[in-house]
């Protein structure tokens, strides 16, 4: 009786793994994968001749890695930090509570939590994940501190519902919010000015550069701009 063949693990060109990632990230490119290897999130085998061979863990990998960049807007170097984190046989902190990495780089779990960042809300649902109130939530939406999309509402909203309501029971309402808003304009207009150069080119590698850029600027301005506030809480007389 024959015995049945072995097969090896499974080796797969640029071309196959877009065909894999393609349904879940519809953007995605070569250029951006090759991207990502230069940036040392993955390290695909070369042939004699130079050619990369993918197999199932480099997929995974760029599962994982593109969700969290998609979903929860991570930089890439944090991102790096958690597949350290991985490969040394360690939990990444400040995953999703009970996610388990391992085998799988994406768990079942993970995929659900990341997929639910990228979830719409209703305004019911936002009031009630939220915890705001009907009025509160209106004068969000009249002082343009949260906006929606044909009545649907998204993990940006939410994030500024919750801490409006915490604001609220401090005693400040979202009239007194509306600097934030401003300052976040402003911010915003440094990092595209910033990332110009890049995003006015058209390849996919140039935009790919341009987004992991500003979104490391972004991160650089919420730590400037956290210092700034600390350093004259510091000097409160309390």
């Amino acid at each position: 009786m024959a015995q049945p063949e072995r097969r090896g693990p499974q080796v797969l060109n640029i071309g196959e793994v877009l065909a894999q990632l393609s349904a879940d990230f519809p953007g995605m490119t070569a250029s951006k994968i090759r991207f990502l290897e230069e940036k040392g999130l993955i390290n695909p085998r070369r042939t004699p001749a130079g050619y990369r061979q993918y197999s199932d863990g480099d997929v995974e990998r760029l599962r994982f890695v593109l969700a969290l960049q998609r979903d929860q807007y991570l930089p890439l170097k944090v991102i790096k930090d958690y597949l350290d984190a991985i490969d040394r046989g360690e939990r990444p902190e400040n995953l999703p509570p009970g996610v388990v990495v391992s085998p799988r780089i994406v768990s079942d779990e993970l995929a659900a939590e990341l997929q639910n960042r990228g979830r719409k809300l209703t305004e019911e649902q936002l009031r009630t994940e939220s915890g705001a109130s009907v009025p509160l939530l209106q004068a969000l939406l009249d002082f343009g501190l949260i906006s929606h999309s044909n009545g649907m509402f998204d993990e940006h909203a939410l994030q500024v519902a919750r801490a409006c309501v915490q604001l609220e029971s401090h005693g400040l309402e979202p009239r007194h919010l509306r600097p934030f808003q401003a300052a976040a304009e402003r911010e915003f207009g440094l990092v595209e000015r910033a990332v110009a150069p890049l995003a006015s080119r058209k390849d996919s590698a140039s935009q790919a550069r341009a987004a992991e850029a500003a979104r490391e600027i972004s991160d650089l301005c919420l730590t400037l701009h956290r210092a700034l506030v600390q350093d004259h809480i510091s000097r409160m007389d309390i």
